[in-house]
């Protein structure tokens, strides 16, 4: 394993969504991930081919029926020997299984024992379940996405389940690491969505504070609202994307589209909002997107072409920097951030399930151990 996360263990608890994401980023960071599979598949999230599960992608894949006492026995062992522990499942599953906090605690002191869930570990809504948007909606940032007179928008999963959820289990595992290595305790890092999601609204909720994003969805600086931060349609029917948002680089996207800047409509009135986005909206329906990108390329003025997956992978800047690679055939983001002295390697391919039980002999689980539980029906 390369990369600075070298050196440490993981235990995954596998599950669906978010929880797989944040074992994903530290693996790429070069940290030794195990995943604990279902014996049996429960047919739970988005069923896709093993190569194109790139969440989990630098991991051996080890599957246990954890109804029975070796499989948990087997488990604790591997834990006694982690650094941290993913888990994504409702409140009370793990400790129905008899690998909750206190068991995994008292076998590893050190450990950072990390939690991952929409509502938190406690709380009227924990035992309820929830996908990425209702989270959204609960915090109140799903009220601000989305144009002016017309419903919130949906961002994908990405904003909740791997921002808010996934990120910050990575954040809150290496901070409880930290701490267990100053105190040599270990503790129980609760991630849930629904924190996370309002953490990353604290610039935007001060805003609101100052005043400067006043109006309702779709109607300020950063949501569509102002002419000179969003997408616009091109001849060809492409997107171009705008924003800037400071003077002396609207100034020069004002020149680029061929406009003079001092007579332009002022945007920091918004009452001139209306006019200035007919204008801008007019001149940049006149060319194509790929006119406008070399019309812009390599300047300040905050303008962009609005790419598909396809065209980002083959830009110049992203093949200049390596930013995809290739696993298994497929075209993937390569590990991020990156770093001067440790960088990340490739990451292997997405393992089958329980296709890496020889990566138990590494965790000091023995050949025997191994072949008496698959003979016993309760290893892969």
């Amino acid at each position: 394993m390369t990369g600075p996360l070298a050196g440490l263990k993981f235990v995954e608890m596998v599950g669906i969504g978010p929880g797989p994401f944040a074992a994903m980023v530290l693996a790429d960071l070069g940290a030794e991930v195990l995943r604990i599979d279902r014996l049996v598949p429960s047919g739970n999230g988005i069923e896709r081919p093993v190569d194109c599960d790139f969440a989990a992608r630098g991991r051996a894949s080890v599957a246990l029926d954890l109804k029975q006492s070796e499989a948990v026995e087997l488990v604790l062992d591997l834990i006694a020997q982690a650094d941290g522990l993913i888990e994504g499942f409702r409140p009370g599953v793990m400790e129905r299984l008899g690998l909750g906090p206190d068991p995994c605690l008292a076998r590893n002191p050190r450990l950072a024992y990390g939690r991952l869930t929409g509502w938190g570990q406690t709380g009227p809504l924990a035992p309820t379940a929830g996908h990425d948007l209702t989270y959204l909606a609960q915090t109140g940032v799903l009220d601000r996405l989305g144009r002016a007179e017309g419903p919130p928008v949906p961002p994908m999963n990405l904003l909740g389940d791997f921002a808010g959820g996934s990120l910050m289990m990575v954040i809150g595992l290496l901070a409880a690491i930290q701490s267990a290595r100053a105190t040599g305790q270990g503790q129980v890092v609760d991630a849930a969505i629904v924190d996370g999601v309002s953490l990353l609204a604290t610039p935007l909720l001060g805003l609101i504070a100052a005043g400067i994003h006043s109006g309702g969805r779709g109607e300020n600086l950063l949501d569509t609202g102002a002419p000179h931060y969003d997408s616009y349609i091109c001849a060809c029917g492409g997107y171009l994307a705008i924003a800037p948002i400071e003077t002396k680089f609207r100034n020069e996207l004002l020149a680029g589209l061929g406009f003079e800047p001092t007579t332009f409509p002022d945007v920091t009135d918004r009452a001139n909002w209306p006019a200035a986005r007919a204008r801008i909206a007019g001149r940049i329906a006149s060319r194509t997107r790929d006119d406008w990108a070399a019309i812009f390329a390599g300047t300040d003025a905050c303008a962009a072409p609005v790419l598909t997956f396809a065209q980002a992978q083959a830009h110049p800047a992203a093949l200049e920097r390596q930013a995809w690679i290739t696993v298994a055939g497929h075209a993937q983001p390569a590990p991020a951030p990156r770093f001067s002295a440790t960088p990340s390697g490739t990451p292997s391919a997405p393992q089958p399930r329980g296709a890496g039980t020889a990566a138990l002999g590494g965790w000091g689980i023995s050949e025997h151990r191994r072949a008496a539980l698959r003979a016993a029906g309760i290893l892969l």
